[in-house]
């Protein structure tokens, strides 16, 4: 494994683990659904692990009393903590439900904090070096993995000017018909400094159309303060596999049981 060029500063990661699962037709958190014969929440706090991550952060909501046993072992080892989100508000409010925990990280530059969906478990340690890589490199506020998929339904966009630079991720809810048409696509994969994400947080504001905060708007509110914001696709497509339903869960459990047979 390559080592991480991440001095000075530590690495950290949030983990967003509070939604419901309404489309897997149960009410359990969809974190918890199995692959490979666990929570999929736990595939992501490997990656975290494995990646370098020195402190991780679940946001835990509905349920949450299933999310904390899925990661006891974690939590009994000190590798995980949690933070509630007690209202489902959107990804920008479930991370600054963690604000509190990373107060030090956040006074000290260089300190840096993965963002990630816990449900994402097909999620690749290498994918996140590259990332925390190419972070540090660039002397970034923020980098975001993107991915180029053929069916972008769902997910949200990554938005170029004409010349091919990155302006803003655009939730598919707020896209125009020629947004919709782009198959770069947001799956979630974030590298902050700690300082300018927790700096920016305050100044997000409601979605007009689904009344919530999102991260989605963190990367262009820091271009606009002047800050450098890195984009790499960096995301195989197979990886970015949603599992909304039960027949999607069947398709990422055969992807990922494939993989860890290899």
């Amino acid at each position: 494994m390559a080592d991480l060029k991440l001095n000075p500063g530590s690495t950290t990661a949030i983990i967003l683990a509070a939604g419901k699962g309404t489309r897997m037709r149960s009410d359990l958190p969809k974190v918890v659904f199995p692959i490979g014969d666990r929570p999929m929440v736990c595939a992501v706090v490997d990656a975290c692990l494995a990646a370098g991550c020195t402190r991780i952060v679940a946001i835990v909501g509905h349920r949450q009393e299933l999310v904390r046993d899925a990661l006891k072992d974690y939590a009994a080892k000190g590798q995980v903590e949690f933070a509630v989100q007690d209202q489902q508000l959107g990804t920008g409010h479930a991370v600054t439900c963690a604000a509190p925990l990373f107060a030090n990280d956040a006074s000290q530059s260089g300190n840096k904090v993965f963002v990630l969906c816990g449900d994402g478990p097909l999620i690749r340690p290498s994918t996140l070096r590259a990332v925390a890589d190419r972070h540090v490199s660039s002397n970034a506020s923020a980098t975001l993995a993107t991915s180029v998929i053929p069916d972008p339904n769902g997910y949200g966009r990554v938005y170029r000017d004409a010349s091919g630079k990155f302006v803003a991720i655009v939730e598919q809810k707020n896209c125009t018909p020629e947004q919709l048409k782009i198959r770069e696509v947001n799956p979630s994969y974030y590298c902050f400094d700690a300082a300018a994400l927790f700096g920016a947080l305050p100044k997000v504001t409601r979605n007009a159309l689904t009344n919530e905060y999102y991260l989605t708007d963190v990367p262009a509110l820091l271009m606009a303060e002047g800050r450098r914001v890195e984009v790499l696709d960096a995301v195989p497509p197979e990886d970015v596999l949603s599992i909304n339903t039960p027949e999607d869960l069947a398709m990422v459990d055969a992807v990922y049981r494939k993989r860890v047979t290899k």
